[in-house]
């Protein structure tokens, strides 16, 4: 990985903007690079050379700014990050940590046999998340299910790819899921996935071309309730049980990503079944490579 990333953000003065971050500044090369579908388009083949272009484009650009002026909530009058991507859309694989399988089964009414498979089988769990309008950034407010009971965050690592499926960067995600609405039935699993502010992304995309090899890098998980902690916990890439080459041939085996797209490739944190999201918490979820990506819950 590298030390430069490709972000999007919000001027009141001039609207969305795309941006790379080198240290603590941002250089606004929205001229350059017009979206982050064109700059993924145009890595295809290339990804060294188009990460090189980008940051040529940054250091030519004449507008910064420092990046602690966008820790904002959104807001059509402040300066305030936006998800890292625009169009692309958001797939995720599950089942991919043992702790995730674990949880799984003990969820599942009927024991859970479908996730013990899966674990360890050829083909991976794969799942459409959402699209990419429908992601929220940064300070944004992640939403949980007003018909379920045991709604949690579920922290992950996000590969970012272009059409041609090479991984450029990663990003924070949080895949938000409602754990008795899947538990009830696996089928029921797009109910408890695919709704309202139910996936967030960001800061950045830390750019760097990943081939058959997780950043090693760790990742944590913290909730606060009223401003104090109520729940903590962390895990590490090399707990991932499959490859990200591998991830990614089932994933755009049968189908094109045109525009480039995110996957999110599974959690090793669940915190224990007697917690459940509340409106009003807080929840950070850091990757040491990536940055820190931190969101209040709001019912939706």
């Amino acid at each position: 990985m590298t030390q430069y990333a490709l972000l999007r953000f919000f001027d009141p003065q001039s609207g969305v903007r795309v941006g790379v971050q080198i240290g603590a500044t941002v250089h606004d090369v929205t001229d350059a690079v017009g979206s982050v579908a064109a700059w993924l388009r145009g890595s295809s083949g290339r990804v060294d050379a188009a990460i090189a272009d980008l940051l040529a484009a940054a250091k030519a650009s004449r507008q910064t700014y420092l990046a602690d002026m966008l820790h904002h909530a959104p807001s059509p009058d402040h300066l305030h990050w936006l998800p890292p991507i625009d169009v692309q859309d958001v797939w995720a694989a599950g089942v991919t940590y043992e702790r995730s399988r674990i949880a799984r089964q003990e969820e599942a009414r009927d024991g859970g046999d479908v996730y013990a498979r899966v674990y360890t089988a050829e083909r991976p769990e794969l799942f459409f998340k959402a699209r990419g309008p429908w992601v929220v950034g940064p300070y944004d407010q992640v939403g949980i299910r007003r018909d379920a009971a045991w709604n949690v965050p579920e922290p992950e690592l996000a590969l970012v790819i272009n059409p041609a499926l090479e991984i450029v960067g990663v990003t924070i995600g949080n895949d938000m899921s409602s754990r008795d609405i899947e538990g009830e039935n696996p089928l029921y699993l797009p109910q408890a996935k695919i709704y309202t502010r139910s996936c967030a992304l960001g800061p950045t995309i830390a750019l760097g071309h990943i081939r058959d090899v997780w950043p090693a890098t760790r990742i944590a998980l913290h909730i606060y309730r009223n401003g104090a902690p109520i729940f903590s916990g962390e895990t590490h890439t090399d707990k991932i049980r499959r490859r990200p080459d591998e991830l990614l041939e089932y994933l755009g085996r049968a189908l094109a990503f045109p525009d480039g797209a995110v996957l999110l490739t599974g959690t090793g944190i669940v915190p224990p079944d007697s917690f459940t999201l509340a409106a009003g918490d807080l929840v950070e979820v850091q990757i040491d490579a990536v940055g820190v990506l931190q969101n209040f819950v709001t019912m939706v």
